[in-house]
């Protein structure tokens, strides 16, 4: 049956024309293998899977217990796949356009106050020999709004220090500028001359700008640790991941009055509505935007 040919096709697809992360492309395939065990099992080709047999199969997976966000993904996973064989000729009409996905409840992701992220700077100890390095990686994770993955990959070359901006490589290997500000700025550039300069360097690391302390580039699970051996000892009870000052970042800038637009570019989002999640403000906020902004609320 043609479904492992298909997969083959749809993988160099995902990696080559849609430039996807490996991360994400496993993501895709693990889910899609769900549903080629589905085809097998009927002895059903992709071709010859109707809208009926997509229902029966999203049943089958439903009673596995499956998260809501989980299955959403999949059947998003679906329908790009027969997206795939749509755009190479393989098929002539896309059964998967009528799949319903599961109403997921509005994500507001957990965000620090300007107060708890000031408390875990303070908790940093300068004194040891890494501090001033993970002061400066917690300043460029809120005052930069990064992933994890674009911080550890952070190159030196791609920091402009006189027209402030960071060049970065985000999802997708797609490019975008970040402005660099004044606070994070002065860290890295302090950090750079004073403390990494007396780091041995490993062969291939020159141009990482965050190093441990064998010379390479730092690794995700390390900056998870920084991350909370610092809410640990600054006393902050919320489940927090270096995601979250990615979060606090852009909930800032809106709740501040940053337009959105230009939070998606500096956050690198595809879409708007990914970064409307940000404008979950308080009442209070709504209330006084509106009585100082709109023509009607004063009279």
């Amino acid at each position: 049956m043609s479904w492992d040919l298909y997969k083959s096709g749809y993988k160099s697809f995902l990696k080559l024309e849609k430039s996807l992360s490996d991360n994400t492309v496993e993501n895709y395939l693990r889910d899609l293998n769900k549903l080629i065990e589905f085809g097998k099992k009927n002895n059903k080709s992709p071709q010859a899977l109707e809208l009926t047999d997509f229902n029966k199969f999203i049943t089958e997976v439903n009673k596995t217990g499956i998260a809501a966000r989980s299955l959403a993904r999949l059947i998003s996973g679906v329908k790009s796949f027969y997206n795939y064989l749509l755009i190479e000729e393989i098929i002539e009409d896309n059964p998967t356009e009528l799949l319903e996905s599961p109403k997921l409840p509005t994500y507001l992701p957990d965000t620090l106050s300007v107060e708890e992220i000031d408390l875990l700077i303070e908790a940093i100890d300068l004194s040891k020999k890494d501090g001033y390095r993970n002061k400066t990686i917690i300043e460029t994770l809120y005052g930069c709004g990064l992933r994890v993955s674009e911080l550890i990959g952070l190159k030196i070359s791609n920091i402009n220090f006189e027209e402030d901006y960071i060049k970065i490589e985000g999802k997708g290997n797609k490019e975008r500028l970040v402005p660099l500000g004044s606070t994070a700025k002065k860290l890295i550039s302090h950090y750079i001359h004073d403390y990494r300069v007396h780091t041995n360097i490993a062969d291939g690391h020159e141009d990482f700008l965050f190093l441990n302390k064998n010379g390479k580039k730092i690794s995700r699970v390390m900056i998870f640790m920084i991350v909370k051996s610092l809410a640990e000892r600054a006393g902050i009870e919320k489940k927090i991941s270096p995601h979250t000052f990615r979060h606090s970042f852009a909930s800032h800038l809106v709740e501040g009055g940053a337009d959105l637009r230009a939070v998606q570019e500096m956050l690198g989002h595809e879409s708007i509505t990914t970064t409307e999640i940000y404008t979950h403000l308080d009442r209070d906020y709504l209330k006084s935007t509106i009585m100082e902004f709109h023509p009607r609320a004063g009279l």
